[in-house]
C-alpha cells in the first residue's frame, strides 16, 4: 500500500514525504506544492508546468477571447498597468 504512510513534522515545520510516495509520483528535489489546510487536514498538491502544447493552446484560447471581446494590445497594456498600480 504505497499511497498511505506516516511522517512527522520537524521543529522547523519540515515534513518528509516518504520515499515510496516520492518515487511513485516522480517527485524530485525542488518540487513545488500548493498547500491547503482546513481543520485538521493538510493537502499538498504538486505544481507542474503545463506542456508546451497545452501552453500554446491556452495562448490561442486567450487570443481568441481577446479578439471576440474586441481587445487589442493597447487595451491589454493598459489593463496590466492598472493592475500593477502604475496608473
Amino acid at each position: 500500500m504505497d499511497n498511505l504512510s506516516t511522517t512527522r513534522m520537524s521543529s522547523k515545520g519540515q515534513v518528509v514525504i516518504p520515499e515510496a510516495i516520492r518515487r511513485r509520483l516522480n517527485l524530485k528535489e525542488g518540487a513545488q506544492f500548493v498547500v491547503v489546510g482546513e481543520g485538521d487536514v493538510v493537502i499538498l498538491k504538486a505544481i507542474t508546468a503545463p506542456s508546451l502544447d497545452t501552453f500554446d493552446a491556452l495562448i490561442q484560447q486567450a487570443r481568441q477571447q481577446a479578439k471576440t471581446a474586441g481587445l487589442d494590445r493597447a487595451d491589454i497594456a493598459k489593463a496590466l498597468s492598472k493592475a500593477r498600480g502604475e496608473t
